[in-house]
């Protein structure tokens, strides 16, 4: 008897580039030790704030305290939201008339915008533009609800550094599919590119004058390692680029700076209300985020901008120097290798374009290192979990992705493991060149 059939959706779906290497290398029986960069899954400790409402929820302060676990409103608890707005200010910007809503992590803020900014389902009409090298879950939301997206592509130069395109390749695209919103990460994954001030401002020009919402996904402020000062879409306002306010729109969530990616807390600040009033009535549909990591999260409310900008430099301290030494260290390892440049996020694109031909496939070596790869270092096995970087470009039939010499690697292990990240590289590498 044959059995219903899957959507066409389903049918088509695979596993995320950021999770793939994972789910093939759980097959193993091997014993192999895995060092897991594939995905940016921060291990530090959260903020201390957020670690004492999660160690004393039975606190007579605590709304849990009676074992009862209630809906909230669909918008979050006040407290939650004025989290979000401390943390913002905390970064020097200006947060009057500025609307927040708490949403499932960062990702469900993605969806929710994507259904509201771009055009109907099943269409072309206004689609999501983003600058690849992109964020691959943005094209994964824009499938499942039925939207589009464009791009526009960086390069990634032979210095490591990641180019915008020029302005009028940026608005070719825009004429010729009409976008409705654009899509930027300041501080970005999967590059590591940091939007300074100069480049928010050239994009935010665009947005008004092609009548876009701009979008800033901002899960990593306040994580760049120059000396640039903090990039945000809350820094540009209409003395800068007139007619950008009421189009300005970030993505937050407790994810990467506060160390809680499993707290799976996010929020959309905008300062348009029709936005935001319909974004909350289209999150009806799911009631609320979760109660209990709102209100873990909302012990951030009151915190002074002085603590958190001590958060903000230990954090960068932290990463800085994980990145510079990697990035050293793979290069002395593969002469040949290019590394982006550590400027920002928690992530490294590394690409082997000089030292393969034309048949090499990252994604196929990341499947050997999950798969088969092990190297061994003082009596134990190991292997590397990385992402291939071709499904966060969005390219053309027929056109060649810049992504199939380019892995992504997140800086979320160990400082202790990730300098073993060069040689295991090095070696499970050349051990696939060999076999080829």
């Amino acid at each position: 008897m044959s059995k219903p059939k899957l959507s066409k959706h389903f049918e088509r779906r695979q596993p995320s580039a950021i999770r793939l290497s994972q789910i093939e290398f759980m097959k193993r029986n091997d014993n192999v030790q895995d060092i897991n960069t594939a995905i940016g899954n921060v291990s530090l400790p959260a903020h201390p704030k957020l670690q004492e409402r999660m160690f004393d929820l039975k606190s007579s302060d605590s709304p849990f305290k009676n074992g009862a676990i209630k809906y909230t409103s669909t918008v979050g608890l006040k407290e939650t939201n004025a989290a979000f707005l401390n943390i913002i200010a905390s970064s020097g910007f200006n947060t009057d008339g500025l609307y927040s809503q708490i949403t499932d992590g960062g990702s469900q803020a993605m969806e929710l915008l994507t259904v509201g900014l771009c055009g109907d389902a099943g269409t072309e009409d206004a689609p999501l533009l983003l600058i690849d090298a992109a964020y691959t879950n943005y094209n994964a939301m824009a499938s499942r609800v039925g939207r589009k997206t464009v791009s526009v592509t960086r390069n990634l130069q032979e210095d490591g550094k990641f180019t915008l395109p020029d302005r009028a390749e940026i608005e070719e695209i825009i004429n010729k599919y009409k976008p409705n919103a654009m899509v930027v990460i300041p501080y970005d994954n999967p590059t590591g590119h940091f939007y300074d001030f100069a480049s928010m401002k050239m994009l935010a020009e665009l947005c008004v004058k092609y009548n876009m919402w701009m979008v800033s996904d901002e899960a990593y402020r306040e994580l760049f390692y120059t000396e640039d000062k903090t990039s945000s879409v809350w820094g540009i306002t209409d003395a800068d680029v007139p007619g950008i306010e009421g189009r300005r729109v970030s993505i937050e969530t407790a994810s990467k700076v506060w160390n809680a990616c499993g707290l799976r807390i996010g929020a959309i600040i905008t300062d348009n209300e029709a936005l935001h009033v319909k974004a909350v009535a289209e999150n009806t549909a799911n009631l609320c985020s979760n109660a209990i990591g709102q209100y873990i999260f909302g012990g951030l409310a009151k915190e002074n901008h002085d603590s958190l900008k001590k958060w903000y430099s230990q954090l960068r301290n932290y990463y800085k120097e994980m990145m510079v030494r990697l990035s050293n260290d793979l290069k002395q390892a593969l002469p040949g290798i290019i590394v982006s440049s550590p400027d920002a996020s928690i992530y490294s694109v590394v690409d082997v374009r000089n030292l393969v031909n034309s048949n090499f496939d990252a994604s196929d070596f990341v499947m050997y290192c999950s798969k088969e790869g092990k190297v061994e270092i003082n009596g134990v096995y190991y292997t590397l979990l990385v992402s291939p970087m071709a499904g966060f470009y969005s390219v053309e039939k027929g056109e060649a992705n810049p992504g199939k010499t380019q892995m992504r690697i997140a800086y979320v292990a160990t400082p202790e493991e990730m300098k073993l990240v060069p040689k295991l590289f090095k070696e499970l590498f050349n051990a696939y060149i060999t076999r080829q």
